[in-house]
């Protein structure tokens, strides 16, 4: 294969991962709104032209700026170091946000009582989730149980095609 075809096939391999949102919380530097880490690129931002139309060419520069992104050095590679790098920066971000969330009188610290209810939350599901798998009535999973639920989230976690659509939002 000759080096500008696999420049082009490159190219078009990243053009698909932009438009499917691949590269998880990796998107282009020049969002709607200048942010880093968006996940998701929006129509506005994959429309370069501005003309309301995409075309190979927008999702071509699109997958340019995405792989220039994570290509910190510049030099047309993308090295484990320089992608771990940009998933470390997009994991910070997201937690970073998470923590804002958390902190709702914005303080800057969480306290126990934050975690207390966002555990009592989950316990409210893990309730439910006893109550759905546990076959015998007696109040508990046992390990047979435990396996037949495991089986159940596994195929509806493939019927969803992975974490679900609402599991990102």
């Amino acid at each position: 294969m000759k080096d500008t075809d696999m420049n082009q096939s490159m190219k078009l391999g990243l053009a698909a991962l932009v438009f499917a949102g691949g590269m998880t919380g990796i998107a282009s530097a020049d969002g709607p709104r200048g942010e880093r880490g968006m996940g998701q690129v929006d129509f506005e931002t994959l429309d370069r032209t501005g003309d309301g139309l995409l075309t190979g060419e927008d999702f071509a520069a699109a997958a340019d700026a995405r792989f220039a992104e994570l290509d910190a050095d510049g030099d047309g590679e993308v090295t484990e170091a320089e992608f771990l790098e940009r998933a470390g920066e997009n994991a910070a971000e997201r937690a970073a946000e998470m923590f804002a969330r958390l902190d709702a009188d914005g303080d800057g610290v969480l306290s126990r009582d934050v975690f207390e209810a966002r555990g009592a939350d989950r316990g409210r599901g893990m309730g439910r989730m006893i109550a759905r798998f546990d076959s015998d009535g007696d109040g508990a999973i046992d390990a047979g149980e435990f396996e037949t639920a495991r089986s159940e989230m596994r195929e509806m976690h493939r019927e969803r095609g992975g974490h679900g659509e609402d599991r990102r939002r």
